[in-house]
């Protein structure tokens, strides 16, 4: 990627919101060349914008991070595409999910991060989805969040990375 994009990048991931003339003075270009790598960013590199809410003041308090083992029988090719639509098929449907995908190490291959409003809506939650795949999964391990109060020490947000 060019030093121009990733400056652009950089800065909408600052804040999203940033006009095309604020980044172009920002970073010391115009602001038709911003707005040229900004549009081949957006086709090529940029998932979509998003404001990052305070989870805690619209009445979520937990974040889940789930870490799941397959069964082995999930080795067989026809087995693991089927049992893998499935899986993307479900992570796609639940809204309160953020991410899902493979993973490596601990002894597991799976993962999600979810939202929940309470400790009884993960608990419903978690039941029902040992339900749909319990006859694919040896193990699930959860850790949970508290996203209200003092626990958080630093909130999510990309403009951190934008930063370094």
């Amino acid at each position: 990627m060019k030093d121009i994009m990733w400056k652009i990048l950089l800065e909408l991931m600052k804040n999203a919101k940033i006009s095309d003339r604020t980044i172009a003075k920002n970073i010391g270009v115009s602001q038709p060349t911003v707005t040229r790598q900004r549009t081949k960013l957006e086709k090529d590199v940029i998932d979509g914008y998003t404001a990052i809410p305070k989870w805690g003041k619209l009445g979520y308090e937990i974040l889940a991070f789930t870490f799941i083992k397959s069964k082995q029988v999930l080795g067989l090719e026809e087995k693991f595409e089927v049992a893998r639509e499935k899986g993307v098929k479900w992570l796609m449907e639940q809204p309160n999910i953020l991410m899902g995908g493979g993973c490596r190490g601990l002894g597991m291959d799976g993962f999600f991060i979810s939202l929940h409003k309470s400790y009884h809506e993960f608990n419903e939650f978690m039941f029902k989805h040992k339900r749909i795949f319990g006859d694919q999964i040896d193990d699930v391990q959860t850790i949970l969040v508290s996203i209200k109060g003092r626990e958080i020490l630093k909130p999510f947000h990309l403009k951190y990375i934008a930063e370094d």
